[in-house]
C-alpha cells in the first residue's frame, strides 16, 4: 500500500484518508462436483472531508499517488459544494487523542494454494459420502474474507488493520424427504490457523448428521405463546437483529423504539447486553475492531445493564449530539463506502444457570437452536426461522422439531427472561446487511423466556 503520510500536508479541513482492499474466496462443492472456485479482489482509496458540519466524499479504485491527490481534492470540492448550499449547526468535532496502530492477523504459516483448499473440501465431501451414502445431497462451502484497511486522519491517527475470516459451511439433506440441516464451522483467522486437517471437522459433521436424523423423524410444535429455551445462536441473533439495531444512533435518530427508552427498563434484571470491540472474556472477539473507520479507538459499549437501557452505539457525529464519547462503531465495508454506525460483537452476557437445570425447569415447552434467516425492525419486532430444536416434556427432551418460526418484540421477550446459562457461544459466519454488508459477531448463552412459536 502507498505511504499515506506524504499526503498529510494536503489536508485543509478535518480529513479521513483510507486505502482498503477486500479479498474473498469461495469454493462450492455439491455432491462431489465443484460448482464454484472464485477469488475476488476489490480495493481502492477514499477521502472524507468535514466542513461546516457536512461531509464531502470521493473514492476511486486507483491507489497511485497522483490519483490519491485527486481524490483528496475532489472530496474537498464536494465538501465546499455541499456546505455552500446547506446549513448545519454541527460545525466542529471535539478532538480525541488519536494514535498510530498496526495489527495483522493473517497467518504466519505457509499459505495453502487454491488446489490445496479444494482438496481439503473434497476430503470432507468424501468423508460424508463414505459414512452417510444415503443422503440425497451434501454441500460444502468454503468462504474466506480478508479485509485490509489503512486509515490516516488529520487529527493524527494512522491505523492499519488486516483481519481474515474463514468458514466451512456443511449442508446435508435426507433422501426420503427433503429435510435439510446446515452448520458453519470456523471463524477468525485463515484456514491454515483454524484447522490442521479436514478430520478435525469430522466429529462435528457426525453431530450434524445425528441432528438431521432426529429432525427427519421429528414433529411440528404446537403454535402459541410458549415457554422456551433459546440456544446461544438464537440468543445471539436476537441480541443483534432485534435489539442491537434499535440502539445504533442513526436508527435512534430515525425514530427507533430505543429513542424513548434510555435509562428505562427494557429487559429482566438478569439481562446484560454488550457490544464488544475486540476482546471479551479474556479472548479475541470473532470480529475484532481495534480502531474504527473514523480513527477512533474502539471501546466496549454496554447497551443493557441489569435490564436497563444504558447507551447507544455511536460514531463521532452522534456522540457529539448525545454529549458522550464515540464508541468506535463507524465501519465501512468497501473502499467506496462511507462509514456507518455498525455493531461489532454483540452479546448477551452469560448468567449463573446450568443448561440442564434450565431444561429440567420446563414442564411443557421447547428448546430451540439453529436460526435461519429472519427480520427485525426499528420497533424491535422480529421473526426468525428455527431449523432445529426439541420438545421439552416434564423437564426432558423428547422429540426433535422440524422447521418452525419464532416472532414477537425483543423488549417483550427480554422482559420474560428468568434463567441464563453460564456458557457462551459466538456466531460470526454471516454478514449484517444494513445498507452495506459487514462482518459481525453475535453471541450469547442459552436463555429461558417466553415467545410466540409457529406450528400446529
Amino acid at each position: 500500500m502507498v505511504d499515506l503520510e506524504i499526503f498529510r500536508e494536503k489536508f485543509r479541513n478535518y480529513t479521513e484518508l483510507r486505502i482498503q482492499e477486500n479479498m474473498s474466496q469461495i469454493i462450492v462443492v455439491l455432491n462431489g462436483d465443484c460448482l464454484s472456485n472464485d477469488e475476488k479482489r476489490e480495493g481502492g482509496v477514499s477521502a472524507r472531508v468535514f466542513k461546516d458540519g457536512l461531509w464531502g466524499f470521493a473514492s476511486s479504485p486507483s491507489k497511485d499517488s497522483e490519483n490519491i491527490q485527486k481524490i483528496l481534492k475532489k472530496a474537498e470540492e464536494n465538501a465546499d459544494f455541499i456546505s455552500a448550499r446547506l446549513k448545519n449547526t454541527d460545525r466542529i468535532f471535539r478532538k480525541f487523542e488519536q494514535k498510530n496502530f498496526r495489527i495483522d492477523l493473517t497467518t504466519k504459516k505457509q499459505k495453502m494454494t487454491r488446489k490445496q483448499k479444494m482438496n481439503f473440501i473434497r476430503e470432507i465431501d468424501s468423508y460424508i459420502l463414505s459414512r452417510y451414502p444415503h443422503l440425497k445431497s451434501r454441500q460444502i462451502v468454503y468462504y474466506h474474507l480478508l479485509m485490509r484497511k489503512e486509515l490516516m486522519t488529520s487529527e493524527g491517527a494512522h491505523v492499519y488493520q488486516s483481519i481474515p475470516r474463514s468458514f466451512i459451511r456443511v449442508s446435508l439433506t435426507t433422501e426420503s424427504q427433503p429435510i435439510n440441516l446446515s452448520e458453519s464451522f470456523g471463524g477468525l483467522g485463515d484456514l491454515e490457523d483454524i484447522y490442521n486437517s479436514p478430520d478435525e471437522l469430522f466429529g462435528q459433521i457426525d453431530e450434524l448428521y445425528g441432528k438431521l436424523m432426529k429432525k427427519r423423524d421429528g414433529t411440528i410444535p404446537d403454535a402459541g405463546f410458549k415457554e422456551v429455551i433459546l440456544g446461544a445462536d438464537l440468543a445471539g441473533i436476537l441480541a443483534h437483529e432485534a435489539m442491537g439495531h434499535t440502539t445504533e444512533a442513526d436508527f435512534v435518530f430515525g425514530g427507533s423504539i430505543a429513542a424513548d427508552l434510555l435509562e428505562k427498563k427494557v429487559a429482566s434484571e438478569n439481562v446484560n447486553l454488550v457490544d464488544f470491540a475486540n476482546k471479551a472474556f479474556g479472548k479475541t472477539c470473532p470480529v475484532p475492531v481495534y480502531f474504527d473507520d473514523e480513527g477512533i479507538e474502539a471501546k466496549d459499549a454496554v447497551i443493557i445493564e441489569r435490564g436497563i437501557l444504558k447507551s447507544y452505539l455511536h460514531n463521532r457525529r452522534s456522540a457529539e449530539f448525545f454529549k458522550t464519547d464515540p464508541t468506535g462503531n463507524a465501519r465501512a465495508y468497501n473502499f467506496d463506502d462511507e462509514p456507518l454506525i455498525r455493531m461489532r460483537n454483540t452479546c448477551i452476557l452469560p448468567g449463573k444457570d446450568k443448561l440442564e437445570d434450565m431444561i429440567s425447569s420446563i414442564e411443557d415447552g421447547y428448546y430451540l437452536e439453529n436460526p435461519a434467516n429472519g427480520q427485525a425492525d426499528s420497533t424491535s419486532e422480529f421473526m426468525f426461522g428455527v431449523t432445529f430444536g426439541y420438545e421439552i416434556k416434564k423437564g426432558k427432551f423428547t422429540k426433535a422439531l422440524k422447521d418452525t418460526t419464532i416472532s414477537g418484540t425483543a423488549i417483550d421477550l427480554l422482559k420474560t427472561v428468568t434463567m441464563i446459562s453460564d456458557d457462551l457461544r459466538w456466531e460470526s459466519g454471516g454478514m449484517c446487511g444494513k445498507k452495506q454488508p459487514m462482518p459481525v459477531g453475535m453471541g450469547g448463552p442459552a436463555i429461558k423466556c417466553k415467545v410466540n412459536i409457529g406450528g400446529n
